[in-house]
């Protein structure tokens, strides 16, 4: 087993208590601001990768009600937090990593919190295969922690539980973005206490401006 579906299982068993801590973003709801405002309609077909019980997409939905998304999540549980939590929307458990799966094209793309879950070569390619799925001026939006970790950090509660979680940094990222037709439309970062300790969060929203 790799260590991203170990971290689902851990994910897919502690859902609720996740639902219960993270579904308040109010401290990361500038970091938005430049993907609503680039989506091209209300009404805007969004795909969410790794939407957990669906926090981001609520946000989204506060801002944008008429928008159709298909929430994306690896743990059956966090799908069915998610539709519990935004009935109107689609759910469809997916890998993140297989996105070629879906055939779909979409005006955006929202992968809030996915990046930290995924080694290096695997979030360069989850860009190249955004960009496939993406509409000509698709938005992509990107948050990850960013800091110095040579090799992937574990960490395993007191029940057992592991978590296996990667660092990336903006310039990895970004000419990854640009190599694939994405023009930077935002770049934050916020120091936050984790789970981990302070961390940088690193937050990026991107147009797919090649045809």
């Amino acid at each position: 087993m790799d260590n991203n579906q170990i971290s689902v299982n851990t994910f897919d068993k502690l859902a609720q208590r996740y639902e219960d801590k993270y579904m308040d973003l109010a401290m990361h709801a500038d970091t938005f601001d430049s993907f609503i405002n680039h989506l091209p309609t209300d009404d805007a077909r969004v795909l969410e990768l790794a939407c957990g019980p669906g926090n981001i997409t609520k946000m989204l939905l506060s801002e944008k009600p008429n928008l159709s998304i298909l929430a994306t999540d690896l743990a059956p549980n966090m799908l069915l937090l998610a539709k519990k939590n935004n009935p109107k929307i689609e759910v469809l458990q997916l890998d993140s990593r297989h996105l070629s799966k879906v055939t779909e094209r979409f005006d955006a793309i929202m992968c809030g919190f996915c990046l930290p879950y995924l080694d290096r070569d695997e979030a360069i390619a989850l860009i190249d295969a955004a960009a496939e799925r993406l509409n000509p001026q698709g938005v992509l939006y990107l948050s990850t922690m960013e800091g110095e970790c040579p090799k992937v950090r574990e960490d395993t509660s007191s029940d057992g539980d592991k978590v296996y979680t990667y660092f990336h940094h903006a310039e990895l990222l970004v000419p990854a973005l640009s190599r694939r037709g994405f023009k930077l439309l935002a770049l934050k970062r916020k120091q936050q206490l984790s789970p981990i300790g302070e961390v940088t969060d690193l937050f990026i929203t991107a147009r797919l401006d090649a045809d």
